[in-house]
C-alpha cells in the first residue's frame, strides 16, 4: 500500500522522501487549501526529489469555478510540470451547478500525457459523488483524491467503500483529509490500496528578533517526522 504526503515547501518535501513517503503531493498556501507552487519550487523539487512528485496546478484559493484567463493559467502551469519532468500533477474543475467540468478537465489531462492527473478535492464539493465519479473517469483522470465529502475522511468510511466498488478498478481511490495513524488502520478497512495525509505540524519561527508591534504570526507548516514513520508502519505490516 503507498502513502502520499502533501508537503508545503521543499524542506518539507526532502523530510517526507528521507522518512519514506512512496509520493508526495507538493503546495504552497496551506491555509487556502494549497495553490500551484512557485516556480522556484518546482525547479528545486524537481532536481532533489528522487519519489514521484504530483505538483498542484490550483491558481488560487476559493472555489473551483474558474473563469477563461484562470483555466489558461492552469494549463499553462500543467505544461510547464510536464516539460520539468514531473509524473504527474492534481487539479479540479467544476461547474456552477456542481457538477465536474468534464470537457474542460478533459483537456487538460490531455494535454499533460503521459502524466497522471489526480482530481482533487474538489470532488468533494460536487453534487452527487456517485455520478461525479462517473464525470472524472471520463476525463481520464488516474485517480480522485476525496474525504467522502466530508472534513475528516474518518468520517466517510462507508462512502469510501461505496466509490472503490463503483470504481471497480477504473480509477484510484485515494482517501485524504485527516488520515493519520491513529485512524489508518479503520481506513484500510475501506478496501483503499493508497493513502494521503499532510502529517502537518506547526513550526514556530526561529528569528532571534521580532517587532512586538506587529501581530502576525510568523509560524508556518512542516511535516510530523513520527506521524509518517507510524503510518509507514502501519501500511507495512498490512
Amino acid at each position: 500500500m503507498l502513502l502520499e504526503i502533501a508537503v508545503f515547501n521543499i524542506a518539507s518535501a526532502l523530510q517526507a522522501q528521507s522518512l519514506g513517503a512512496d509520493r508526495i503531493e507538493l503546495c504552497e498556501n496551506p491555509l487556502e487549501g494549497g495553490t500551484t507552487p512557485s516556480f522556484g519550487t518546482l525547479k528545486l523539487v524537481s532536481e532533489m526529489i528522487g519519489i514521484p512528485v504530483f505538483p498542484i496546478v490550483r491558481p488560487r484559493g476559493g472555489d473551483f469555478l474558474y473563469n477563461d484567463e484562470e483555466y489558461e493559467v492552469m494549463k499553462a502551469d500543467l505544461l510547464l510540470c510536464k516539460k520539468m519532468g514531473f509524473q504527474g500533477a492534481v487539479l479540479g474543475l467544476l461547474n456552477m451547478d456542481g457538477t465536474i467540468d468534464v470537457e474542460r478537465t478533459k483537456k487538460l489531462v490531455a494535454a499533460a500525457y503521459p502524466l497522471e492527473i489526480t482530481f482533487h478535492r474538489a470532488f468533494d464539493r460536487a453534487r452527487n459523488p456517485y455520478e461525479s465519479l462517473e464525470q472524472v473517469i471520463e476525463t481520464g483522470c488516474s485517480r480522485i483524491l476525496t474525504s467522502g465529502q466530508q472534513p475528516n475522511v474518518s468520517n466517510a468510511c462507508e462512502l469510501i467503500k461505496k466509490l472503490i466498488v463503483q470504481a471497480d478498478e477504473r480509477i484510484i481511490i485515494l482517501p485524504g483529509s485527516g488520515v493519520r495513524s491513529s485512524n489508518l488502520p479503520k481506513m484500510i478497512e475501506t478496501g483503499a490500496q493508497e493513502f494521503h495525509s499532510s502529517a502537518r505540524k506547526e513550526k514556530k519561527s526561529s528569528m532571534r528578533f521580532t517587532v512586538t508591534s506587529m501581530a502576525e504570526s510568523l509560524i508556518h507548516f512542516g511535516v510530523d517526522e513520527e506521524e509518517i514513520k507510524k503510518m509507514k508502519s502501519i501500511l507495512q505490516s498490512s
